[in-house]
């Protein structure tokens, strides 16, 4: 920037008073200081638009970086999951293969069990204390017990 002091602007403003004259002095002060600001107008103007475009091309290298990492990303995916498919067909396709098949009778035992093995875990009164005070050892469902205990289910009553 240009350094001005005050004794030079003083100097410019006698020489202008001077040469432009007392009357057409004043409008001319108007006019450049207006060219003055438009001309700071278009500068800051400029350094945005500059700013902005620096912003932009810093916002697409991350986006390429990004993509890439997404892409790299996405191979290894593919990659490891083409290679634990693979595996898996290997495995399935392997002579011992029938060893490890349950049989339905079998999954059903063993379905049995875990919910017997569940129920007994999860209720509050063991099973060997309910035998012995008379407690329930079967649970029924709602409607069951609707069936069983309903009044007049066995005969016809009437209201009157």
């Amino acid at each position: 920037m240009i350094d001005l002091g005050l004794s030079k602007l003083a100097l410019i403003g006698v020489v202008a008073l001077v040469i432009i004259g007392p009357e057409k002095l004043p409008k001319v002060a108007r006019m450049a200081g207006s060219l003055l600001g438009r001309a700071q107008r278009y500068i800051n103007d400029v350094k945005a638009e500059v700013g902005r475009e620096i912003e932009l091309d810093e916002l697409r290298k991350m986006q390429k970086g990004m993509q890439d990492t997404a892409q790299d990303v996405e191979n290894s995916i593919a990659q490891n999951f083409s290679s634990t498919q693979d595996e898996l067909q290997s495995a399935w396709h392997h002579d011992d293969a029938s060893e490890y098949v349950a049989h339905p009778s079998h999954l059903a035992i063993k379905a049995r069990d875990f919910r017997k093995k569940k129920l007994l875990k999860t209720s509050a009164i063991p099973t060997w204390y309910k035998q012995r005070h008379g407690g329930k050892t079967r649970v029924i469902s709602a409607a069951a017990r609707v069936a069983k205990y309903r009044p007049g289910s066995n005969k016809l009553s009437s209201f009157f």
